[in-house]
């Protein structure tokens, strides 16, 4: 039967969209203390750069020797019309994996002519990356005041325990003066006071909010580790760094210029490492400055990758990413920040600040070896800037993974302002370098275990120690915000091993474990699907031994649910997935109650150093699942996700052609991301939400009351036309949202991008 409120359907997809203007006068702001606080506003936007091509080859190899493949290959497919684009910049001269290409005729044969060559790995455009910075003038309390519109589970039960661990403990603190130093600010923290509500104070120092001192007092400053800042620069006589610390400072744009002429790249190194006004936590660190953006804020994609490979040559230790953008799919960008992760360098990277929107995080934060940091204000809560997961990689077929990785605090931070003094931040471009600081806190606290420090076991001590924001979901805190002497106390006794990430899920939890906990399991049901990520602190390489387990508790009905799995062949580089399928079996078709169980696999990675056999590590993924009995089918609804937007095949306008300053759709559909406010109206109302991931062909409507297609942007096989009218005529009801679709004024509109030049 129809559903009986669409009135009320439709007004729930109704989505509300903050855009802040640029305040006029903030260049007074970046030369002198103040106590204003501004928001970095990021819009980012990407093109391609006409008949220019990125040719990756499968190794290193001398500028002599990568021309000769070039033109070979192109002499031998007939096409000669090419020139190769100079590069600018320190890595010119050295050994490189790529090359910039100019095809002016014959592109389309030249390109198969490369790419058939066995040296050449991959062939893509050339993209020219547009980065604008907006200082936005901030209202302190604009987060208080939004927290419970923004919680999809206020009045809800709030589970705020401690997260329950599979991840090894660390060793008690003993009787020494590192035991006195760690237990005073530990054991007396604000951790130990959550029953009192206090009034919010914002730090003068972002240092002192995490307690950095407890470790400085240990004699660890960021001294030998080898800090990389990816951003607009920084000038070599900064009066808030020490003398030599600033240990090399290189551009890669085409301006000659290393300075800073915009502030970005001065305040995220002076979180790092400044020693003077606004405290740094590693003043002692060796910086290692990389001016990857010009003055009117335009990068490209090569500049990042020669970058990236000197990065790599100087055997930089951590390096702090601030930036980031939707597109997942340049190829050549994921691959090098795969090779950066592999030489062990730890990447951390801002989520991005499209919140409270969900599923709008920005690469590379959303990868898998890499940390992704959303924000928090000083009262712990969620900042209403801060991207939320899930992940879009997946969609449609499965479901994203769990983002960001945690959060810390990046509103209203201060942090060195461009010609001396202090001004104040907010945004995840400022949260990224609060964690960036702590890890090279952390690492030079550890410096005698280097050998074991790597983007996984960082990770892992980041997330294990990591606390819940109460109220917070997985999808917008991950772990927690950041525990710097937490994560110390596991670091120091850290043993290499594999993890989960969620490391466990329960669907009675909420708000945390949410979507998964606003809807239980019944037989029949579209399979739900738990995406986690492995991440494997034992090598850069490792893989599944044999395959995943599931072990049903026996008197908690485990047996009633049935498990499937999808996983990583290898995992590489220091991470993998294990996509976890949960259906209910028709033995409890009628029954209610909880059913519990655990997935159990075991991660093999090649022995190092002396080690004579493989390092094994054997992890268990705890699940619990509520399970009713199957609804009445005018309850249950089939939302539609396989037709929907994924990006990035291509770029969509949005909707809503008016929003002219961001006219182009990058978000995934899904029902728990840019459609959530449905979602959660539909379960409301009393609905069962499932998600088709496959063709019409796929689904068995007699068991279903509706299908809803909202907002459909991919073409119908004639086969589903076909099934989906004899489903209705059986029955089926069908509900549609859509706005514009003329194909005649479609084919009139020429729109190009980087995806339809």
């Amino acid at each position: 039967m129809l559903l009986t409120c669409p009135t009320a359907i439709w007004r729930a997809i109704w989505l509300t969209i903050w855009w802040l203007g640029l305040i006029q006068g903030i260049k007074a702001a970046l030369h002198c203390n103040t106590t204003e606080n501004y928001l970095v506003k990021v819009d980012f936007n990407s093109e391609i750069v006409d008949n220019e091509y990125i040719v990756q080859f499968d190794g290193y190899y001398s500028n002599h020797k990568r021309y000769s493949v070039i033109n070979n290959a192109l002499k031998n497919g007939g096409s000669t019309y090419w020139k190769k684009i100079p590069r600018l910049n320190p890595k010119s001269d050295l050994l490189s994996d790529f090359d910039v290409i100019q095809l002016t005729k014959n592109k389309d044969k030249g390109i198969l002519a490369l790419e058939k060559h066995h040296r050449i790995k991959r062939v893509t455009h050339h993209k020219k990356i547009t980065r604008s910075l907006k200082y936005v003038k901030v209202d302190s309390n604009e987060d208080s005041k939004r927290k419970k519109a923004d919680n999809p589970c206020i009045g809800q039960r709030t589970d705020t325990r401690k997260n329950p661990r599979t991840f090894q403990k660390s060793r008690k603190i003993s009787n020494t003066k590192e035991a006195e130093s760690l237990g005073k600010d530990f054991w007396l923290s604000s951790y130990s006071h959550k029953t009192r509500k206090l009034l919010r104070s914002i730090p003068r120092q972002i240092t002192s909010a995490l307690q950095a001192h407890t470790l400085w007092n240990l004699g660890y400053s960021g001294f030998g580790i080898k800090v990389a800042i990816f951003d607009t620069g920084l000038s070599q006589t900064h009066s808030h760094f020490k003398k030599g610390r600033i240990k090399d400072r290189t551009n890669w744009t085409n301006e000659k210029n290393l300075d800073d002429d915009l502030g970005h790249g001065t305040f995220v190194a002076g979180v790092i490492a400044s020693n003077k006004d606004c405290l740094g936590f590693a003043p002692d660190a060796d910086l290692y400055i990389f001016r990857v953006f010009t003055k009117n804020q335009v990068s490209y994609t090569s500049w990042f990758l020669d970058a990236f490979n000197y990065a790599i040559q100087k055997k930089v230790n951590i390096l702090n990413l601030s930036i980031g953008g939707p597109d997942f799919m340049d190829r050549p960008f994921v691959d090098k920040v795969w090779e950066l992760t592999a030489n062990k360098v730890i990447l951390i990277s801002a989520i991005g600040n499209d919140g409270p929107l969900y599923g709008t995080l920005n690469n590379p934060a959303d990868q898998m070896d890499v940390i992704g940091v959303g924000g928090i204000n000083f009262d712990s809560q969620i900042a209403r800037f801060s991207s939320r997961g899930m992940t879009t990689w997946e969609l449609p077929g499965g479901y994203g993974r769990v983002k960001p990785d945690i959060v810390t605090y990046g509103s209203g931070v201060r942090g060195s302002a461009l010609r001396g003094g202090c001004r104040s931040l907010s945004g995840t471009s400022v949260a990224s370098p609060v964690v960036a600081g702590a890890v090279t806190l952390l690492t030079s606290a550890v410096i005698s275990k280097l050998d074991i420090i790597n983007p996984a076991s960082v990770k892992q001590a980041l997330m294990a120690s990591a606390q819940r924001v109460p109220s917070a979901n997985v999808f917008e805190q991950g772990h927690g915000k950041l525990d710097l002497v937490r994560a110390y106390q596991i670091l120091r006794s850290y043993k290499p091993q594999a993890s989960l990430s969620p490391s466990y899920v329960d669907f009675t939890e909420c708000p945390y474990f949410w979507p998964y906990c606003t809807q239980p399991l019944y037989f029949g049901a579209m399979p739900i699907i738990v995406n986690v990520t492995i991440l494997n602190g034992m090598g850069v390489s490792g893989k599944i031994v044999g395959k995943p387990e599931w072990n049903p508790y026996t008197p908690q009905y485990g047996n009633y649910v049935e498990v499937s799995f999808s996983y990583s062949p290898i995992l590489w580089p220091w991470s993998g997935y294990l996509a976890v399928s949960l259906t209910v079996s028709k033995s409890a078709a009628n029954w209610e109650g909880l059913a519990q169980g655990q997935v159990t696999l075991t991660i093999q990675s090649p022995p190092e150093g002396d080690e004579l056999e493989p390092r094994q590590s054997v992890v268990n993924f705890p699940i619990k699942v509520k399970i009713i009995p199957t609804p009445p089918k005018n309850k249950r609804i089939l939302w539609d996700q396989f037709h929907n937007l994924r990006y990035p095949p291509g770029y969509f306008p949005r909707d809503n052609l008016r929003m002219k300053n961001d006219p182009l759709d990058w978000n995934g559909d899904h029902i728990h991301t840019n459609f959530k406010d449905m979602y959660q109206h539909l379960k409301t109302n009393g609905y069962f939400v499932e998600v088709l991931g496959s063709p019409f062909t796929c689904f068995d409507a007699s068991q279903y009351g509706t299908l809803l297609l909202v907002d459909p942007e991919e073409e119908y096989f004639p086969e589903e036309i076909t099934k989906l009218k004899r489903d209705i005529d059986s029955g089926l009801s069908l509900i549609i949202f859509a706005d514009w679709y003329n194909t005649t004024v479609m084919k009139k509109v020429k729109f190009y991008d980087e995806n339809t030049r």
